[in-house]
């Protein structure tokens, strides 16, 4: 969309020019009542720098209007000049075409996940997104933010080495409006993340996202508790309370601190980072389903643990029965190093 840009400038001189033309037009023909052709004729070469050759001398009523016609369009020109020579120069032109390729490569996305809000939240949840090798559409309002985003001059740093990371998907916009996010592919994205700073903000993405999109995994922010049931109601799967799970850690840090240490290498969190995947019966490969746990001897194979199952019918079992055997519909949770998940990834996943 055009308006990502600020091209308010480019749209008034583009008007004042085309107003221009219509009031030489009008004057030439009202007052000296010359056809439209002669009337175009002598507009043109009124405002060119070509030179000036009267099709017949003029009235003193003409001649008046001719001088205030050439001093509104050495305004309209000195204006259409300065914006010309702000979209070449000051990289406008370059930032258009850029923004035009990634919507219409935004377009031939599918299955993407959407961020609303490139704050703190929306950030981290990129980050970890982008270290999952998932596709990320970012809708942000603060067009300042963004552009200091894609030019790299404020990249995010997805591994904690301190670069920024590749190419950023943006969408300029309100994420509340339903043109931003079919903008933003939302009837092809699978889900969509709704960290705006406003709860309220967070329902009307997700109204909009759920009306759009029924299949749509909607997860949204929270700052209060309250919010919570209103943001499920209006059609969120899951909602995360930032500030809540933060204070509930630093409580945790004092009376179980190893328990938070084991889930900050869980988060990624610290040095010695825990790998948390999920695999359900229908990724397996073929030639191993309907295994048991036993059969699969995962731990023995990979080094990776199962430390949780989770059944078709939606219970979660914690330390499965090494005896039960995987059915359509259940998800297997594994734990492990970054190198054993690898392993584990390889040899169980139906590539």
């Amino acid at each position: 969309m055009l308006q990502r840009i600020q091209l308010t400038r480019l749209k008034y001189a583009a008007a004042l020019t085309l107003a221009s033309l219509f009031i030489g037009l009008a004057g030439f023909m009202g007052i000296e009542h010359f056809n439209m052709a002669d009337a175009f004729y002598m507009s043109v070469i009124t405002v060119s720098p070509g030179g000036y050759e009267q099709l017949r001398p003029l009235s003193e009523a003409g001649r008046i209007f001719t001088g205030c016609y050439i001093l509104y369009n050495l305004l309209v020109v000195a204006y259409f000049v300065s914006v010309i020579t702000t979209f070449i120069f000051d990289g406008e032109l370059r930032r258009l075409f850029n923004m035009y390729r990634t919507d219409q490569e935004i377009k031939r996305f599918s299955g993407h996940v959407i961020i609303c809000g490139f704050g703190s939240n929306g950030r981290k949840a990129y980050q970890r997104l982008l270290l999952n090798s998932v596709r990320v559409v970012v809708i942000e309002l603060n067009e300042q933010l963004l552009k200091e985003l894609t030019e790299g001059r404020n990249g995010v740093d997805v591994d904690g080495d301190g670069v920024a990371g590749g190419k950023i998907f943006s969408v300029l916009g309100d994420a509340t409006m339903d043109p931003v996010l079919e903008q933003a592919g939302v009837a092809r994205a699978s889900a969509i993340i709704a960290a705006l700073p406003n709860d309220s903000d967070n329902m009307s993405v997700a109204l909009s996202a759920r009306a759009l999109n029924p299949r749509l995994n909607i997860i949204a922010r929270a700052s209060h508790k309250v919010s919570e049931r209103k943001l499920i109601a209006a059609g969120a799967n899951s909602v995360v309370m930032p500030d809540e799970i933060g204070g509930s850690q630093m409580a945790d840090l004092v009376v179980r601190p190893e328990v938070i240490r084991f889930l900050d290498m869980i988060s990624g969190l610290s040095a010695d980072k825990l790998r948390l995947e999920e695999l359900s019966y229908e990724q397996m490969r073929q030639d191993l389903r309907g295994r048991s746990i036993r059969e699969l001897d995962i731990r023995s194979l990979t080094g990776a643990t199962v430390i949780g199952l989770r059944q078709h019918n939606g219970a979660l079992l914690v330390s499965p029965d090494a005896n039960y055997n995987l059915e359509p519909g259940d998800v297997i949770l594994v734990l492990g190093s970054e190198t054993q998940i690898e392993a584990f990834e390889v040899r169980f996943r139906q590539l």
